[in-house]
């Protein structure tokens, strides 16, 4: 069984301009997930998914460098579309997709959501945060009754993706069109393997967790 990790990635983003390769409390974001998945070997294959081709300067030893198409690096380009072509470029069962604006992501989360997948117990398995508070979805109560408040511990969890991982048997994808499939494990991170980087105030937020976490 082949397994393929990708790390889609562009150097022309729009919110944060550059912000893949600026420095998060001396280090190159990108470098935070290079480092934490370049020697799992339980992946076969790894690749940065870029059309820029400076980002090589950047890549470290164990992960494989697949220029993707400029197209792919357009403000209207979905998700999907970058999946459907790199599974197109590149055979595999298990497809492991990964982002490097989180970069707090523990190895020991992707290898465990991982291993659900890969033992054939799950056909996906996605990042997700636990959150067991008070929530609202379309002006009514989500997951408690306003008659019969309980406390928050007795609350019902809700789990919202994170998006900082993906992995997927093959078959999901070319059947349903999705990441993830039927039967999926969600792999509870904690909030900050959760941070995601999308703007300046993103990034300032994330500098402070880098800092805190060095000491």
């Amino acid at each position: 069984m082949k397994t393929a990790l990708f790390i889609p990635m562009k150097l022309n983003n729009q919110r944060l301009p550059g912000k893949n390769t600026m420095l998060l409390n001396g280090k190159p974001l990108c470098h935070y997930l290079f480092d934490t998945v370049k020697d799992m070997k339980e992946i076969d294959e790894k690749y940065v998914y870029c059309s820029h081709d400076e980002i090589t300067s950047y890549i470290p030893e164990g992960i494989s460098y697949l220029k993707r198409d400029a197209a792919l690096d357009g403000p209207e380009v979905k998700g999907l579309e970058i999946i459907e072509r790199f599974i197109r470029d590149v055979e595999a069962d298990i497809y492991i997709l990964i982002h490097v604006t989180q970069p707090f992501i523990q190895r020991e989360s992707l290898i465990n959501a991982f291993h659900k997948v890969v033992d054939g117990d799950y056909d996906s398995a996605f990042s997700v945060r636990e959150i067991q508070d008070y929530c609202w979805y379309l002006n009514n109560p989500l997951n408690y009754n306003m008659k019969d408040i309980v406390t928050t511990q007795n609350l019902e969890p809700v789990y919202m993706e994170t998006g900082a991982f993906y992995i997927f048997r093959k078959e999901v994808f070319t059947r349903y069109h999705q990441r993830i499939g039927i039967k999926p494990y969600m792999q509870i991170v904690d909030h900050i393997e959760a941070i995601d980087i999308d703007t300046f105030d993103d990034f300032q937020f994330a500098q402070a967790a880098a800092i805190y976490l060095s000491k």
